[in-house]
């Protein structure tokens, strides 16, 4: 969630910054205000909230900026600890450490990653409470962002499942050059 609000503040500055406090609802402003710690659980709708209000309040509403973020996610996250991990570990390596990277940032369900020979992998949601568009679209853009940090060129991620169309599980199929 914090990488949500400093990707406003980067790209809308102050002014911006207000404009989004003042359509999210108290108890998000509230969190907002106070600062998001990363060491602590926030519910699921609140940040379905803050994607889909930065969505509205900067974009078209049509949840195209929702991907942005998940990109700019695993940009603000993961160069910084992980660095070091992106520099000496391969694609598929990265790909494997997905898995226990879901943990530190949910409280529910699982992650499942499956290699396609050098260049693909099948990425799969399970046993999330709560699907929501707004997730599914930030968890791609997060793979995606993820696969060109860690060395994949061109990266295509497609969202080949997906429980709100009635499948058992969200999954993506990428591929890479």
């Amino acid at each position: 969630m914090s990488s949500r609000i400093l990707w406003v503040q980067l790209g809308h500055g102050a002014a911006g910054f207000e404009r989004l406090v003042a359509q999210c609802s108290a108890e998000l402003r509230a969190n907002i205000e106070r600062g998001f710690t990363k060491a602590r659980w926030y519910p699921l709708a609140q940040f379905i909230e803050l994607n889909e209000q930065v969505d509205r309040v900067f974009g078209k509403g049509d949840l195209a900026l929702v991907k942005q973020m998940g990109r700019y996610s695993a940009d603000a996250n993961l160069t910084t600890i992980y660095r070091l991990f992106f520099k000496v570990g391969s694609v598929q390596w990265i790909l494997g450490r997905a898995v226990r990277l879901w943990s530190a940032h949910y409280d529910a369900g699982y992650f499942e990653v499956m290699t396609r020979g050098q260049r693909g992998a099948v990425l799969r949601m399970r046993g999330f409470p709560t699907p929501h568009r707004v997730h599914c679209l930030a968890v791609a853009g997060f793979i995606e962002r993820s696969l060109e940090l860690s060395g994949g060129k061109r990266p295509i991620v497609n969202e080949a499942k997906c429980r709100l169309r009635g499948d058992e599980f969200c999954q993506f199929d990428a591929g890479w050059a």
